[in-house]
């Protein structure tokens, strides 16, 4: 019962103290003490550009310090018309919404407010939404009424239409930040160069490697393509070179491969097709090599190309074979 008493007594006191601090102009009350007031303000982004019939939202959470509370009734009332260095603005307080959550030490208020624009102009115009006072009252000492000030927010009111000849640079506003042209489309473009770029560095490793870790690098053409290349450009390097082709065409067909079973060969593996003549041109070399007596180098071919250049290159082309690509052409005298 002396609880109940208690709670009743202090009821009747906040109504009491509430109805006098409505009667007092908040204006002329003092200031509260820094730190018993601490404050979060959600603003919005656009500041600029508001015309008649924008809702303008703010959100403020005021948390204070026992044994000061919130006089409610000191809230903005809805309906008022804000007023700009005492001039009305055409702007008013379309609705307000409030949320405390007290405890033993403190009080936490979340106040919404949503004011709405009924002005318009022929030319954009500062406004300002605030300041609003509040009332706090010290529940151990009645007397003690003091106001909090929720700081203004300036913005700016756009007329629906401009007329006459407007300079831009002569009507910037201040709360208008710098105009950046929109980079969506060049991002994106940069973007699909470089992945193009790196497709086409990747296709072009995987056309010109010579490493035998990447997928399908490691066949028997690829590494003699790159023993090959290192062979002398001599009598003796071209012997050597002709051997090492000769292993990486037997090693892809699985059997010794010579001129009178080439075809065999080809039907078994396909890829090859493209080198049929190139083939016998090059068991054609290779008899000359081995089995002509005091072969020269310039006698090859009828001496219309170096014979281990053109080895190299074939090799490379069975290469590409190899890996399913389509082999480039010879380069004849090369």
């Amino acid at each position: 019962m002396t609880k109940y008493i208690q709670n009743s007594v202090l009821a009747l006191f906040m109504c009491l103290t509430s109805s006098l601090a409505f009667a007092i102009d908040s204006q002329e009350l003092p200031d509260v003490k820094e730190g018993i007031v601490d404050i979060k303000i959600t603003d919005p982004d656009k500041l600029v550009g508001y015309t008649v019939g924008d809702v303008i939202e703010r959100e403020v959470v005021l948390t204070i310090k026992a044994p000061y509370k919130l006089i409610d009734t000191s809230l903005p009332i809805p309906g008022y018309e804000k007023r700009y260095r005492g001039q009305l603005i055409g702007i008013e307080l379309k609705s307000i919404s409030h949320e405390k959550d007290e405890s033993k030490d403190e009080s936490t208020h979340r106040i919404k407010l949503a004011y709405q624009v009924f002005t318009n102009n022929v030319v954009a115009k500062n406004a300002a939404l605030g300041p609003e006072y509040l009332n706090l009252i010290n529940t151990k000492d009645s007397k003690d009424l003091v106001k909090y000030r929720i700081p203004l927010l300036s913005i700016a009111v756009s007329p629906i239409a401009i007329f006459g000849a407007v300079k831009v640079e002569n009507n910037m506003s201040t709360f208008l930040g710098p105009l950046l042209m929109p980079k969506h489309k060049e991002q994106q473009a940069l973007k699909i160069s470089l992945i193009t770029l790196v497709l086409g560095l990747l296709g072009l490793l995987y056309i010109m490697g010579k490493h035998a870790w990447l997928p399908r690098m490691g066949g028997a053409f690829a590494k003699a393509h790159r023993q090959v290349r290192k062979t002398a450009n001599t009598t003796e390097g071209l012997q050597q070179a002709v051997s090492i082709t000769h292993q990486a065409i037997n090693a892809s067909a699985g059997m010794s491969v010579f001129n009178d079973n080439s075809a065999a060969f080809l039907h078994a593996h396909p890829k090859f097709n493209p080198m049929r003549g190139e083939l016998e041109t090059f068991f054609g070399l290779s008899r000359q090599v081995y089995f002509e007596p005091k072969f020269q180098m310039q006698n090859a071919f009828g001496a219309a190309q170096n014979p281990h250049q053109w080895l190299v290159q074939f090799t490379r082309r069975c290469r590409d074979c190899e890996r399913g690509l389509t082999p480039e052409p010879i380069k004849m005298g090369a």
